[in-house]
């Protein structure tokens, strides 16, 4: 192997005990650790008697200290990703490290641990079991109004991050695409002290932001629930059928087998193959 590895390591996301045993062992065996901030990750290791020297990597690190990073592993030696909390390049900085080193076919390993945004879905009960991740929303324009839009069109869940000043905006704009009656949580401080998940309608929720009824402190994550599909009228389902079995007859007059033809129309109409083939045939 040559060149260093590079370890992505999750940290806790506010309770230190949070922390892997395989991160541990990870932090006290590499000779370096590049930390989003050296003060908070100096709390970690102390906490577990680690010794290991750190430097700093964050988002406002210039091209200089990746240079040094990358050298660093080159040389053959070991490096520790880590940011504040959570995982790195998760809404946090390191995918720049990492997709440098990956592309020159460094090894990249991930020690994973806590997570705020499988926190959040399992603490809340309503993103279902499929769901996307958002992370932070522009903070304004038209991004953020496509980015929105596009949560409000998906039938599954989703997890936003959001500072604590622009929760209560944030929660009136979701109510506003997504309709004020779908489930929402808003998850505060998860894993600390004053943990939190407050659970409603989005237009509930922005309610209670707007009238100053939540705790508007810490480190928030939002959470759409799931929609629900919107019902079509019977008579368009029946045209669609209709007409879908007009081309599985056209098929079959220009030579193709029923069993092929009902197929070729069921992968193009999300029709079941079986309704087609076996639909009553005019005579």
């Amino acid at each position: 192997m040559s060149g260093g590895r590079l370890f992505v390591v999750a940290t806790p996301i506010g309770n230190l005990s949070d922390v892997t045993l395989r991160s541990i062992e990870v932090l006290r065996d590499v000779p370096l650790i590049a930390a989003e901030d050296t003060r908070m990750t100096r709390r970690l290791l102390d906490r577990h008697a680690i010794e290991t020297r750190t430097t700093s990597y964050h988002a406002q690190s210039g091209p200089g200290r990746l240079a040094e990073l990358l050298e660093h592993l080159r040389r053959g030696e070991d490096l520790a990703l880590v940011t504040d909390a959570g995982t790195p390049a998760v809404s946090d900085p390191g995918a720049e490290l990492v997709a440098a080193w990956a592309a020159e076919d460094g090894t990249v390993v991930p020690i994973p641990g806590a997570s705020a945004v499988l926190a959040a879905v399992v603490a809340a009960g309503i993103a279902g079991p499929r769901w996307s991740f958002e992370g932070f929303l522009p903070r304004s324009g038209r991004e953020r109004r496509d980015r929105i839009a596009r949560i409000a069109a998906d039938e599954r869940g989703t997890v936003v991050y959001e500072a604590p000043g622009r929760v209560a905006a944030t929660l009136r704009d979701l109510a506003a695409a997504c309709g004020p009656e779908r489930p929402g949580a808003v998850c505060r401080e998860l894993t600390k002290l004053h943990e939190e998940v407050v659970r409603a309608s989005l237009g509930e929720l922005a309610r209670r932001a707007a009238d100053g009824e939540l705790t508007l402190r810490g480190e928030f994550a939002i959470v759409v629930g799931e929609g629900r599909p919107a019902e079509r009228p019977a008579g368009e389902v029946a045209s669609e059928l209709e007409a879908a079995l007009v081309e599985v007859e056209r098929l079959v007059a220009s030579g193709t087998p029923r069993g092929d033809a009902a197929r070729t129309v069921s992968a193009s109409s999300g029709i079941p193959r079986r309704q087609l083939y076996s639909a009553p045939r005019g005579g």
